[in-house]
Protein backbone atom coordinates (compact mmCIF):
# COMPACT_ATOMS: atom_id res chain seq x y z
CA UNK A 1 0.00 0.00 0.00
CA UNK A 2 1.09 3.85 -0.98
CA UNK A 3 1.19 6.49 0.98
CA UNK A 4 -0.57 9.19 -0.26
CA UNK A 5 -0.72 13.12 0.72
CA UNK A 6 -3.48 15.51 -0.39
CA UNK A 7 -1.51 16.86 -3.17
CA UNK A 8 -1.70 13.30 -4.48
CA UNK A 9 -5.57 12.26 -4.75
CA UNK A 10 -8.79 14.25 -5.95
CA UNK A 11 -11.93 12.87 -5.09
CA UNK A 12 -14.51 12.16 -7.79
CA UNK A 13 -17.46 10.75 -5.65
CA UNK A 14 -18.71 9.76 -2.47
CA UNK A 15 -20.13 6.18 -0.68
CA UNK A 16 -23.94 7.26 0.19
CA UNK A 17 -25.80 4.44 1.69
CA UNK A 18 -26.29 0.80 1.69
CA UNK A 19 -27.55 -1.76 -0.95
CA UNK A 20 -29.28 -4.60 -0.85
CA UNK A 21 -28.09 -7.68 1.58
CA UNK A 22 -24.78 -8.43 0.20
CA UNK A 23 -23.00 -5.65 1.61
CA UNK A 24 -23.19 -3.31 -1.72
CA UNK A 25 -23.06 0.01 -1.27
CA UNK A 26 -24.62 3.25 -3.42
CA UNK A 27 -22.32 5.61 -5.19
CA UNK A 28 -22.84 9.29 -6.24
CA UNK A 29 -20.12 10.07 -8.84
CA UNK A 30 -18.71 13.26 -9.64
CA UNK A 31 -17.06 12.21 -12.48
CA UNK A 32 -18.60 14.22 -16.30
CA UNK A 33 -19.80 10.25 -17.01
CA UNK A 34 -21.05 9.16 -13.66
CA UNK A 35 -20.21 5.65 -14.47
CA UNK A 36 -16.66 6.64 -15.48
CA UNK A 37 -15.72 6.81 -11.50
CA UNK A 38 -15.81 3.10 -12.41
CA UNK A 39 -12.63 2.87 -14.45
CA UNK A 40 -10.74 4.44 -12.34
CA UNK A 41 -8.50 2.29 -9.61
CA UNK A 42 -7.16 1.97 -6.90
CA UNK A 43 -10.23 3.93 -4.77
CA UNK A 44 -8.96 5.78 -1.84
CA UNK A 45 -10.56 6.42 1.49
CA UNK A 46 -9.34 8.43 4.17
CA UNK A 47 -9.16 6.32 7.03
CA UNK A 48 -7.81 8.24 10.78
CA UNK A 49 -6.32 10.92 8.20
CA UNK A 50 -4.48 8.58 6.44
CA UNK A 51 -5.84 8.00 2.15
CA UNK A 52 -6.25 4.24 2.27
CA UNK A 53 -6.65 1.64 -0.58
CA UNK A 54 -9.66 0.20 -0.84
CA UNK A 55 -10.24 -2.97 -3.72
CA UNK A 56 -13.08 -3.07 -5.73
CA UNK A 57 -14.98 -6.20 -7.24
CA UNK A 58 -17.54 -5.25 -8.25
CA UNK A 59 -19.53 -1.84 -9.83
CA UNK A 60 -22.83 -1.09 -11.71
CA UNK A 61 -25.11 1.17 -12.80
CA UNK A 62 -28.20 0.73 -11.22
CA UNK A 63 -31.45 2.56 -11.83
CA UNK A 64 -30.58 6.20 -12.18
CA UNK A 65 -27.36 5.80 -10.09
CA UNK A 66 -24.32 3.58 -8.92
CA UNK A 67 -23.43 0.66 -6.93
CA UNK A 68 -20.02 -1.11 -6.02
CA UNK A 69 -19.06 -4.05 -3.83
CA UNK A 70 -15.92 -3.48 -1.90
CA UNK A 71 -13.61 -6.70 -1.01
CA UNK A 72 -14.21 -7.93 2.42
CA UNK A 73 -17.81 -6.17 2.78
CA UNK A 74 -20.44 -8.94 2.72
CA UNK A 75 -23.18 -7.18 5.23
CA UNK A 76 -25.29 -3.92 4.73
CA UNK A 77 -23.97 -3.56 8.45
CA UNK A 78 -20.10 -3.86 7.33
CA UNK A 79 -21.45 -1.38 4.36
CA UNK A 80 -22.41 1.20 6.38
CA UNK A 81 -19.31 2.41 7.83
CA UNK A 82 -18.24 3.43 4.40
CA UNK A 83 -21.61 5.58 4.25
CA UNK A 84 -20.44 9.65 3.58
CA UNK A 85 -16.82 8.98 3.12
CA UNK A 86 -15.02 10.54 -0.13
CA UNK A 87 -13.78 8.39 -2.71
CA UNK A 88 -10.87 9.63 -4.03
CA UNK A 89 -7.84 8.51 -6.81
CA UNK A 90 -4.42 9.04 -7.08
CA UNK A 91 -3.87 12.32 -9.36
CA UNK A 92 -1.76 9.66 -11.74
CA UNK A 93 -4.54 7.72 -12.94
CA UNK A 94 -6.11 10.56 -14.39
CA UNK A 95 -5.79 10.63 -17.95
CA UNK A 96 -3.35 13.36 -19.40
CA UNK A 97 -5.61 16.48 -20.68
CA UNK A 98 -4.94 18.68 -24.11
CA UNK A 99 -3.66 21.87 -23.48
CA UNK A 100 -6.15 24.34 -22.16
CA UNK A 101 -8.20 21.85 -20.91
CA UNK A 102 -8.12 21.62 -17.08
CA UNK A 103 -9.65 19.50 -14.21
CA UNK A 104 -12.07 21.31 -11.88
CA UNK A 105 -9.48 20.57 -8.69
CA UNK A 106 -6.53 22.12 -10.71
CA UNK A 107 -8.41 24.95 -10.81
CA UNK A 108 -9.85 25.03 -7.25
CA UNK A 109 -7.25 27.49 -4.53
CA UNK A 110 -6.28 29.56 -7.78
CA UNK A 111 -6.07 33.37 -6.89
CA UNK A 112 -8.10 35.67 -9.33
CA UNK A 113 -6.70 39.05 -11.03
CA UNK A 114 -8.08 41.39 -13.40
CA UNK A 115 -6.48 41.75 -15.78
CA UNK A 116 -5.58 45.40 -14.22
CA UNK A 117 -3.61 43.23 -11.45
CA UNK A 118 -6.68 43.80 -8.66
CA UNK A 119 -7.07 40.44 -6.66
CA UNK A 120 -11.55 39.22 -6.71
CA UNK A 121 -10.24 36.44 -4.91
CA UNK A 122 -10.34 32.90 -4.64
CA UNK A 123 -11.27 29.98 -6.82
CA UNK A 124 -14.01 27.90 -4.23
CA UNK A 125 -15.61 25.71 -6.37
CA UNK A 126 -16.98 25.42 -9.65
CA UNK A 127 -21.46 24.78 -10.47
CA UNK A 128 -22.34 23.11 -13.62
CA UNK A 129 -24.90 25.66 -15.18
CA UNK A 130 -26.71 24.63 -18.51
CA UNK A 131 -25.05 27.12 -20.32
CA UNK A 132 -21.51 27.04 -18.77
CA UNK A 133 -19.42 26.21 -16.17
CA UNK A 134 -19.47 28.95 -13.58
CA UNK A 135 -16.46 29.79 -11.36
CA UNK A 136 -17.05 30.91 -7.32
CA UNK A 137 -14.46 33.07 -6.51
CA UNK A 138 -14.46 34.01 -2.91
CA UNK A 139 -12.65 37.28 -1.49
CA UNK A 140 -9.61 36.51 0.83
CA UNK A 141 -8.01 38.84 3.57
CA UNK A 142 -5.92 40.42 0.58
CA UNK A 143 -8.84 40.67 -2.09
CA UNK A 144 -10.24 43.86 -2.95
CA UNK A 145 -13.18 43.15 -0.91
CA UNK A 146 -14.85 40.07 0.83
CA UNK A 147 -17.56 39.45 -2.15
CA UNK A 148 -18.00 35.92 -3.57
CA UNK A 149 -18.14 36.72 -7.38
CA UNK A 150 -19.65 33.95 -9.97
CA UNK A 151 -17.74 34.06 -12.98
CA UNK A 152 -18.62 31.99 -16.08
CA UNK A 153 -15.86 29.52 -16.96
CA UNK A 154 -15.44 31.11 -21.00
CA UNK A 155 -12.11 30.72 -22.24
CA UNK A 156 -10.56 33.92 -24.25
CA UNK A 157 -13.77 35.50 -23.19
CA UNK A 158 -13.52 35.76 -19.33
CA UNK A 159 -11.11 33.25 -18.41
CA UNK A 160 -7.06 35.00 -20.24
CA UNK A 161 -4.75 32.85 -18.38
CA UNK A 162 -4.28 30.35 -15.98
CA UNK A 163 -0.91 29.58 -14.37
CA UNK A 164 -1.11 26.61 -12.28
CA UNK A 165 2.80 26.61 -11.43
CA UNK A 166 2.26 30.24 -9.64
CA UNK A 167 -1.45 29.21 -8.82
CA UNK A 168 -3.15 32.32 -10.65
CA UNK A 169 -5.69 33.12 -13.14
CA UNK A 170 -6.21 35.80 -14.80
CA UNK A 171 -9.61 37.06 -16.03
CA UNK A 172 -11.63 40.51 -17.96
CA UNK A 173 -13.91 40.60 -15.31
CA UNK A 174 -15.44 44.71 -13.88
CA UNK A 175 -14.81 43.88 -9.94
CA UNK A 176 -17.89 46.01 -9.70
CA UNK A 177 -20.00 43.27 -11.23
Amino acid sequence: MSEYSEEDVVTLGRFTSTYGVQGWIKVFSYTDKMDDILTYSPWLIRKNGVWTELKRVGGKKHGKGLIAKLDGIETPEQARLFANLDIAVPKSALPDLKQGEYYWSQLENLLVYTESGELLGRVDHLMETGANDVLVVKGTEDSIDREERLLPWLPDQVIKEIDLDSGTMRVDWDPEF
